[in-house]
Order: C-alpha cells, then sequence, then structure tokens
C-alpha cells in the first residue's frame, strides 16, 4: 500500500497525456471541437493528479518530471497541431512557425516551473502557465466552431484576419516566458469567500455557461492570461513598499 499510493496521481498524469494524444489524432482528422474538448479534459486531469498527490501524501521528483512531460504534450504539442491544422497550414512559414513558437514556449515555461518548484512559486506563478494558454487556444476553437453553425453568420464575423490570429499565438507564446505573475488558485483559502461571493459568483458562472459556454470560456481564459501584465501594470503605479497579497 505504501508503494501502491504512488500509482494513483500518475493514472490521472497518464489519462491527461492518452487524452492530450487523442486530440491531435482528432485534430489530425479535422476534428476541431472534438479535439479542443479532449484537451479541456487534460486540464481538468492535470489539476487532478496534484491535488490527489497532495492529499495521499504521494508527491514526488518523478511525479513532477512525469507530469511535466505529460503537460508537454497535452497543452503544447496538441494545442500548436490543433492551431497549425485548424487556421495555420495556409500561411506556411509563418502560421508552422507561430505553432512552434508555442510548443517552444511553453517547453520552457515547463523547465522554469520545474527549476523553481521546491517553494519559489507558493502563491503565484512566473509567467502564464501552459494550460492556461493551451485553454485560451482551445476555447477560441470552440468559439469559432460554435459561430460557424449559424447559417446567418455576418461576413464580419469570418476568421479572415491570419495576421491577427499569427500575433495572437506570438503574444500567449511570450506570456508564458514573461516575467508577469499569475495567481495560484490551488492554495487559495475558499472559506474566506464564502458563503454570498461565492454564492454569487456560481449563480453568474452557471448563468453564463448555460447560455453562453463557448464564449464564457473564452472570457474567463482571456481575462486570466491578461491578469498578470494588468496587474503588474497597476500594481506599478502604486507605492514600492506595496506587495501583492498573495504573495505576504
Amino acid at each position: 500500500m505504501k508503494k501502491g499510493k504512488y500509482l494513483l496521481p500518475n493514472l490521472f498524469t497518464s489519462a491527461n497525456l492518452v487524452c492530450g494524444f487523442l486530440s491531435m489524432i482528432a485534430a489530425h482528422k479535422g476534428q476541431y471541437t472534438y479535439a479542443a474538448l479532449l484537451i479541456l479534459f487534460a486540464a481538468g486531469l492535470d489539476c487532478l493528479d496534484g491535488k490527489v498527490a497532495r492529499l495521499t501524501g504521494s508527491s514526488s521528483a518523478f511525479g513532477v518530471e512525469y507530469d511535466s512531460l505529460a503537460d508537454l504534450l497535452s497543452f503544447g504539442m496538441a494545442p500548436g497541431w490543433l492551431l497549425y491544422t485548424w487556421a495555420l497550414s495556409s500561411l506556411s512559414p509563418f502560421g508552422w512557425l507561430a505553432a512552434f513558437a508555442f510548443v517552444i514556449c511553453g517547453a520552457l515555461r515547463l523547465a522554469r516551473f520545474n527549476v523553481q518548484a521546491t517553494g519559489v512559486q507558493k502563491y503565484t506563478f512566473t509567467g502564464l502557465p501552459i494550460p492556461a494558454a493551451a485553454s485560451v487556444v482551445v476555447s477560441a476553437v470552440l468559439l469559432s466552431e460554435r459561430l460557424y453553425t449559424y447559417d446567418d453568420l455576418p461576413s464580419s464575423m469570418d476568421l479572415d484576419h491570419p495576421l491577427m490570429l499569427v500575433l495572437s499565438v506570438y503574444m500567449l507564446a511570450l506570456l508564458m516566458v514573461s516575467n508577469f505573475k499569475y495567481r495560484s488558485f490551488k492554495r487559495m483559502r475558499w472559506r474566506r469567500l464564502w458563503p454570498f461571493p461565492l454564492l454569487m459568483a456560481s449563480i453568474l458562472l452557471f448563468t453564463v455557461l448555460t447560455y453562453g459556454s463557448e464564449v464564457a470560456l473564452f472570457a474567463l481564459f482571456l481575462g486570466y492570461a491578461l491578469s498578470g501584465p494588468v496587474e503588474t501594470l497597476v500594481w506599478r503605479k502604486k507605492p514600492k513598499d506595496s506587495v501583492l497579497p498573495a504573495e505576504q
């Protein structure tokens, strides 16, 4: 039993890896919605493996390295391949260069996280986490696929701006290797938010997801991606002795 407890979090990591692999197969077949959903499911599994490891006391260096390798496939290679097959394949060489920049910056982000995983990033992350960057990509794909299902879609909403898409991919890649601080929700004390604010936020989130899940997901993940630069700019205007509450 003592050795078996290390197997449980690694099973979640393996499932994460399988989802990333299946997503690449789906994207290759042109099943972009299915591929995007698999990456989102992998992101959920990625959150669970760490929680299971902490709850069972089975955290290990092996688990950290294995999780990073799985994340590179599920949130680096899979979103990069999805971007290329979905919209960037016709923009060669700029298309595959943008997709490769997303993958290589994701790998650098994971390598830096492993180096700083010994307590430096307890309440904040340095750089946009790679699962969050992948979530921005897949939520954009889901939103686009949903919009294209309507026959009365205005022509002005068509994705006919490839340069904007390429620049957006480069922006996500640079955010991953930036020094912007992003808040971590792993150690957030939810009891302080309960009951009224958390209840209202839950009702609002449920309502938005019910009537426009694709829009809500894209706004949620894009908002988190932009929160690092925005929060940095806001706190720069405050006195130098001010400290981010999450880092205290």
